[in-house]
C-alpha cells in the first residue's frame, strides 16, 4: 500500500524489488531503506505554448540516472512548474513563457531544464520559440522567414535531456501566417508545419509535438515528456497539430477553444493556439516531476547478511587477509 512521507505531495510506494519516493511538487527526501545509491528521474516543467497562430512548446528537460549518491536524508526536491500560455487578448498575440527547473540535490544536483516557450504568430517580435529542455517549435508573422525554432538540450547534457522544435514550412521559405511548429520532445524533435491537397497555401497544418520518453522507474511504463502541438490555420482548412505522447497538449480547432495544456506532472509542452481570437489562450505547460527508485529493504539485508556469511567462511578456513 502506498503510504505518506511528510507532505502530501511525497507518496512512497513499494515494488518487489524497490520502494519508489514520486515528488509531484517540491519538497525533502529521506531515504527509506539502507542503500546509499538510487535511481533518479528528474523531469522539469514545459514551457507555454504561443498564442494566434503561435507554435507549440517544448517538453520539460528530461533526465533519467542511475547509481547516482543519495545521502540518508534532508535531500532538497525542487519541482518546476509549467509555463504560463500565450494571450491573444482583443485579438493580438504573445509568446508563451519557459517552464521552471526542476533539481534532485544540493550537492552534485541532477538539474533538469524547464521547457522552451511557444512564439507568438502574428507579426512584430517575439515570434521565435524558445530553447530549453526541448525547444518551442518555430514560427513566423506574414511574409517572413521561419527557421527559428528554439533549441533543445539547452544548457547541454549527456545523455542529452531534450529536442529542438520543429520548423515552419517550407524550412524558412516567406509564406504567409500559417500552421507552426510542434515542440520538441525528450524523445524527438517536435514537428514541422505541413501541407495537405486541402489547403490553398503552404504549411498550414500545425507540427505535431516530439514524443516523450517512457520510464517504468515507478514499477510501470509511463511516458513523460512529449511537446507541444503547433497551431493550424484552420480557417484556411489547415488542421492543429496533436500533442507529442507523454503529455504533450494539443492545438485547438478553431478560434475556441484555445491549445490545451500538458498533462500535470509530465513536463509536458503546452499547445499553440490556431486561430486569433478574443480572449483565447494557448495551452499551459505541464508540471514536473521527481522519482526516486531505491533497492528494496529485503534486498539490501539480504546483501549484507551474504557479506557476513562470506566473512564467517573466510576466517573459518583460515583465509582473511
Amino acid at each position: 500500500m502506498p503510504r505518506l512521507i511528510g507532505a502530501a505531495q511525497t507518496v512512497t510506494s513499494q515494488t518487489q524489488d524497490a520502494v519508489i519516493t514520486t515528488f509531484n511538487s517540491s519538497g525533502t527526501f529521506t531515504a527509506a531503506t539502507l542503500t546509499t545509491q538510487a535511481t533518479i528521474l528528474v523531469v522539469a516543467g514545459g514551457g507555454g505554448g504561443g498564442a494566434a497562430f503561435g507554435s507549440g512548446a517544448g517538453a520539460g528537460g528530461y533526465r533519467e540516472i542511475a547509481d547516482h549518491p543519495v545521502p540518508s536524508s534532508g535531500v532538497p526536491v525542487t519541482v518546476g512548474g509549467g509555463g504560463a500560455p500565450g494571450n491573444a487578448t482583443g485579438g493580438g498575440a504573445a509568446r508563451g513563457t519557459k517552464g521552471a527547473d526542476s533539481v534532485f540535490g544540493a550537492a552534485s544536483p541532477i538539474t533538469s531544464t524547464g521547457g522552451g516557450e511557444g512564439g507568438r504568430g502574428v507579426s512584430g517580435t517575439n515570434t521565435a520559440g524558445g530553447a530549453g529542455g526541448s525547444g518551442g517549435g518555430s514560427n513566423l508573422s506574414s511574409g517572413s522567414a521561419g527557421g527559428n525554432k528554439g533549441a533543445g538540450n539547452t544548457p547541454p547534457t549527456s545523455p542529452s535531456q531534450g529536442n529542438p522544435g520543429g520548423d515552419t514550412f517550407p524550412n524558412g521559405a516567406p509564406v504567409h501566417t500559417g500552421g507552426q511548429g510542434g515542440g520538441g520532445g525528450a524523445g524527438a524533435v517536435g514537428g514541422d508545419s505541413s501541407s495537405t491537397a486541402s489547403t490553398p497555401y503552404p504549411g498550414d497544418n500545425g507540427g505535431v509535438g516530439g514524443a516523450g520518453v517512457a520510464s517504468s522507474i515507478s514499477g510501470s511504463s509511463v511516458t513523460r515528456g512529449g511537446g507541444g502541438g503547433g497551431g493550424g490555420h484552420t480557417g484556411s482548412g489547415g488542421s492543429p497539430g496533436s500533442g507529442g505522447a507523454g503529455g504533450g497538449g494539443t492545438a485547438g480547432p478553431s478560434y475556441s477553444p484555445g491549445g490545451l495544456n500538458g498533462t500535470a506532472n509530465t513536463g509536458g509542452g503546452g499547445a499553440g493556439q490556431s486561430n486569433p481570437g478574443t480572449d483565447v489562450f494557448a495551452g499551459t505547460g505541464g508540471s514536473g516531476v521527481v522519482i526516486v527508485s531505491e533497492a528494496a529493504v529485503d534486498q539490501t539485508l539480504a546483501s549484507s547478511c551474504w557479506d557476513l556469511r562470506q566473512v564467517y567462511r573466510q576466517i573459518k578456513a583460515d583465509d582473511w587477509v
